[in-house]
């Protein structure tokens, strides 16, 4: 069902409809303004860590193209912008030194949103950890944790006063998992020592940096963004099934646990336990403070079987084979039911708050036509088919308040370049000229449905 109209029309008045994006990915001006390098700019110039050796130096020039852009938030309609705030504009070593050409810079985006008429959602930590706090171990060092507290005081401290919600982390398990222990991401890690002692601090910096926040800023609904993993098993039999569980512990149990139930999984401290950093008194009641809320992003189902050989460390699976064979252009699955599936597992496993979708989205590599259109219907198509479910979610009684599309803009898809597009505008990397997709077209007639409040709100 893809008429915006009709989809519209099974959410209630005051959902909130938004873009994402993200600091490094989009921003450029690596180093401009007292700017100095994240882990990611070192990554992005190291020989064979990202596609064709792209970096961040110039994305898509927003740090310059900031209000042509915010434009572009207001004319598609959509009530509400994601954005991260870049750590090392405020803070360039980390600790120390406040920039503040850096924090003027987030000071005329959210004001520009203001005038607008866009609410304001922040994320801290997008991933683009300033490159001198690697001296001390980044996040293998609990000093780090400490660092975050002071940065997110400074933060808000700024700008907290505009803010409608603001999240700690995006996607701990990339920051942890797919950077110190697959080495797909920065700082590029390959060591299961190293990935738990990230865990176990970028848990507990989430913790410190909620009670800064609610020092600061009591009144402004803080979060944490998780791309919890819809673990589906392989097979009905009781091995695969028990894998599935076991994966369920490592890759969505190794960061809700500590945040929503003061405890890390007990098949995961039994297996990697003795691995992991002294856990130190209080650690895990700060990691739990309560929250206002969380944020899901979604993109596809991870599908694991057992591994009868329990070859290297926990969880001991492999990869079964997708269900469906339609993929996207990166190669993920599209499977919009586990989606929900992954929603229902989530809130009878935990006492959750109300969440918010933070991302979603497809990734299509079509350009502009001759007619100057971007023709991706399978990215339409995917937007109906997710939004199709969260309506579901809704209608069952789950606390679902906003979506956010990823992305507002084909940007830097980290280790993959500028090759991969997941934005509903279409960006010319040479020229920085902005083309709204066809699926930014509908994403727009949907979203406008509710800037003038749609006939579901109550009075």
């Amino acid at each position: 069902m893809s008429d915006p109209k009709i989809l519209a029309a099974r959410f209630p008045g005051d959902f909130t409809f938004g873009v994402a994006t993200a600091s490094f990915q989009i921003e450029g001006a690596t180093k401009e303004d007292g700017r100095k390098p994240s882990i990611w700019d070192a990554f992005s110039n190291m020989p064979g860590r990202v596609y064709g050796r792209h970096n961040g130096d110039v994305a898509c020039d927003h740090y310059h193209q900031l209000d042509e852009d915010l434009d572009l938030i207001k004319e598609m309609g959509v009530s509400a912008y994601r954005f991260s705030v870049a750590w090392p504009r405020i803070i360039p070593e980390g600790v120390g030194r406040v920039n503040e050409k850096g924090l003027d810079f987030y000071d005329r985006l959210v004001d520009g949103c203001k005038a607008r008429g866009i609410k304001t959602y922040a994320t801290l930590y997008h991933w683009d950890l300033p490159l001198a706090l690697m001296g001390d171990g980044g996040w293998t060092a609990r000093s780090t944790a400490y660092a975050f507290q002071r940065y997110a005081k400074v933060v808000m401290s700024r700008l907290g006063d505009r803010l409608d919600a603001v999240a700690t982390f995006n996607e701990p398990w990339c920051s942890v998992w797919l950077s110190h222990l697959y080495g797909e991401h920065a700082p590029g890690e390959r060591n299961m020592e190293a990935a738990l002692y990230a865990m176990h601090y970028t848990n507990l910096a989430h913790g410190l940096g909620v009670e800064a926040i609610r020092e600061v800023t009591p009144n402004v609904p803080v979060g944490l963004v998780l791309n919890a993993h819809s673990v589906i098993a392989g097979s009905e039999s009781t091995e695969d099934k028990a894998a599935s569980e076991r994966a369920f512990d490592f890759h969505n149990g190794a960061f809700f646990g500590p945040v929503f139930k003061g405890e890390y999984p007990p098949a995961l401290l039994e297996a990697l336990g003795d691995r992991m950093p002294k856990i130190e008194e209080g650690d895990l009641a700060t990691i739990s403070g309560k929250l206002d809320w969380w944020g899901l992003n979604y993109y596809t189902p991870m599908r694991v079987a057992d591994d009868a050989a329990q070859s290297g460390d926990f969880p001991w699976t492999k990869d079964a084979p997708p269900k469906s064979d339609q993929k996207t252009d990166i190669g993920w699955e599209i499977y919009a039911p586990a989606l929900k599936l992954l929603v229902e597992d989530l809130y009878r496993r935990y006492d959750l708050p109300e969440m918010y979708i933070t991302e979603n989205g497809a990734a299509y590599n079509m350009g502009v036509g001759a007619d100057g259109e971007v023709d991706d219907k399978p990215r339409l198509d995917y937007y109906a088919d997710h939004l199709s479910v969260c309506a579901d979610l809704i209608a069952d009684g789950f606390p679902l308040r906003a979506y956010f599309a990823w992305s507002l803009m084909d940007n830097f898809e980290w280790a993959k370049g500028y090759q991969m597009r997941f934005g509903l505008v279409h960006v010319d990397y040479d020229t920085q000229i902005r083309t709204i997709k066809k699926s930014g077209k509908w994403y727009s007639a949907l979203a406008s449905e509710f800037s003038k409040g749609n006939h579901r709100m109550k009075s």
